[in-house]
């Protein structure tokens, strides 16, 4: 009875150590979780930086490819920006972006990355949305924006409206991140060319240059 009450103490307690240890990896498990996702986001606006954006991308294009399904990007660019930095300081200009992050992640779907892509560039990849989708996607962000007033918080000073050039591009079989960025890139900079304010898809690159 000794021995069996003394191998049921020793049960006991490799039970307890086991169960110990078993918090110990969850815990460390959790954190390495946490350490993660803080590396796949950018600090000032919550969204996902570049790196979790070509992860996204990198999965999004080989399902794209696999099932047929269309992708299509917008990339986005605060108008004027520098003078929200320079006439009201970078905290002004920190506050106009975090205010563009929320209406942007307001304005996708769930399946859908909005990414900081650098500097007062956002970006987001629309899977399953054509040309047609994302220009769509692109306009409703574009207005919902132009309609937002925002003031300074040190002072209750209301600042200058906000507005942001949109372009957007779809995503062609087999090509790299760069190659769909690179189109979006250059519609916006048609976008920003022809007024600001505006939305602009590839679709309006060829005929504009050609009259160029």
């Amino acid at each position: 009875m000794s021995e069996l009450a003394k191998a049921a103490t020793r049960a006991t307690r490799l039970e307890a150590s086991f169960m110990e240890k078993s918090r110990e990896l969850d815990t460390i498990r959790d954190s390495l979780i946490q350490s993660e996702e803080r590396a796949k986001t950018d600090t000032l606006t919550g969204l996902p930086n570049r790196r979790a954006l070509e992860e996204f991308f990198s999965q999004t294009q080989l399902a794209a490819m696999e099932q047929g399904e269309a992708v299509s990007a917008l990339l986005i660019d605060i108008d004027h920006f520098k003078r929200f930095n320079d006439e009201f300081g970078h905290g002004v200009g920190d506050q106009v972006l975090r205010l563009m992050a929320k209406v942007l992640r307001e304005r996708v779907r769930e399946v859908d990355l909005p990414a900081r892509y650098g500097g007062e560039e956002l970006i987001a990849v629309l899977p399953g949305a054509d040309l047609a989708a994302g220009t769509a996607v692109a306009e409703r962000i574009r207005r919902t924006i132009a309609e937002c007033h925002i003031t300074r918080r040190s002072t209750g000073e209301a600042l200058p409206g906000i507005t942001v050039s949109i372009g957007v591009a779809q995503f062609q079989g087999g090509e790299s991140m760069a190659d769909l960025i690179d189109r979006c890139d250059r519609a916006l900079y048609l976008a920003k060319k022809t007024g600001r304010n505006r939305v602009v898809s590839e679709s309006e690159l060829e005929p504009a240059q050609e009259a160029g």
